[in-house]
């Protein structure tokens, strides 16, 4: 497990366990998350499993902040490009986004705090991605920022080949959803991650 360039975004690296009858993953495992991170992952209330065809862009999605939502994603077929954007208005990296190729061969999963949007792109068909969510999916509390914005400057496919929903591509651009007062700050961010690491003791 290792630390990003974004505060408080974990690439967990799993364990495999093979024999003759077939193979065991573990993406996720409390004891080496609490010494990453310094105290437990949220108490899972909800899981997504979403899969997506090739060019398919989703994000950059996050929650409003309170109540925010911590993710757990994790890559169990074909290849993406996962990406965490700091969304965090005061945050020094705020604007800034780190990125992982992972596929169904991995054993990675990719921790994303509240206050960090999510983006991934499909590299090829059937490219899917299970999740664990810290609370349920609530659609009157989903936000998006324009994955194309010039100021994220994201790795996007070319917009000819790129599949992306109504909603994403009408979504605010960073800097309209900041001046809209729609963006969380680190102090909301963290009183969130507290609720939910309480709520999992």
């Amino acid at each position: 497990m290792h630390r990003t360039t974004i505060d408080g975004v974990l690439r967990l690296e799993g364990a495999r366990y093979s024999d003759r009858r077939g193979e065991v993953e573990v993406p996720f495992a409390d004891p080496a998350f609490r010494e990453a991170a310094g105290r437990g992952m949220f108490a899972v209330q909800q899981t997504i499993l979403t899969r997506s065809r090739l060019g398919a862009v989703r994000g950059v999605h996050y929650t409003a902040t309170p109540p925010g939502t911590g993710k757990l994603v994790h890559c169990v077929a074909g290849q993406v490009l996962d990406i965490a954007v700091d969304l965090r208005t005061d945050s020094s990296t705020f604007g800034q986004w780190d990125a992982f190729e992972v596929s169904g061969d991995d054993t990675a999963a990719l921790y994303i705090p509240v206050g960090v949007g999510h983006l991934w792109i499909a590299l090829s068909d059937g490219a899917t991605l299970h999740y664990l969510l810290s609370a349920p999916y609530r659609a009157e509390l989903e936000r998006a920022v324009h994955p194309a914005d010039p100021d994220l400057g994201l790795p996007l496919p070319p917009e000819a080949e790129r599949l992306v929903s109504e909603r994403d591509a009408n979504a605010p651009t960073l800097r309209e959803a900041a001046a809209a007062g729609l963006l969380p700050d680190r102090a909301a961010s963290a009183r969130a991650e507290r609720a939910t690491e309480s709520a999992s003791r």
